[in-house]
């Protein structure tokens, strides 16, 4: 996978609206678990403020985690034209077994296989990213090289 999240000015503001939320409401409330745990006595047994400093410590590291997600990412808009990008749909068949599937490419915060959601930086995501009806692409897998075919490419 890529080294840089890509993602929609959607995406991005969704998840420094909630990095914000963290950074206050997060905060205070696992403050306030602090504080109220330190009430309950001697610091070295107390069971419940350890519990409270490893749930803040934890925050700290996801708000982290999401801050750097917010720094490195590229903002990509939705495709259109012919090519296929983010937010397009696009079915292709497996050359070697027959088999179609259709999936939208989505920021990898986004994805959901399950739901048809494939993230743009997977392999197969990559790989779709840029092609047409038409064309063909060539991935490495585990069971070796396969040869995918694009059938369509919509977009929403």
């Amino acid at each position: 996978m890529s080294g840089t999240p890509k993602m929609t000015s959607e995406s991005y503001e969704r998840l420094q609206a909630e990095v914000e939320l963290l950074e206050t409401e997060g905060r205070r409330e696992k403050a306030d678990k602090i504080s109220v745990a330190r009430d309950f006595g001697d610091l070295k047994e107390n069971a419940e403020y350890h519990a409270a400093k490893e749930d803040a410590a934890m925050l700290e590291a996801k708000i982290t985690r999401m801050r750097d997600k917010l720094r490195s990412a590229e903002i990509v808009e939705a495709a259109a034209g012919g090519a296929s990008g983010m937010g397009s749909t696009v079915t292709w068949v497996d050359e070697a077994s027959g088999k179609e599937t259709t999936f939208k490419l989505v920021p990898s915060a986004e994805a959901s296989p399950g739901e048809g959601l494939l993230s743009i930086d997977s392999p197969v995501g990559s790989a779709l990213a840029g092609t047409k009806p038409g064309d063909s692409r060539t991935l490495s897998t585990p069971r070796g090289p396969r040869t995918i075919k694009v059938l369509t490419v919509e977009h929403s």
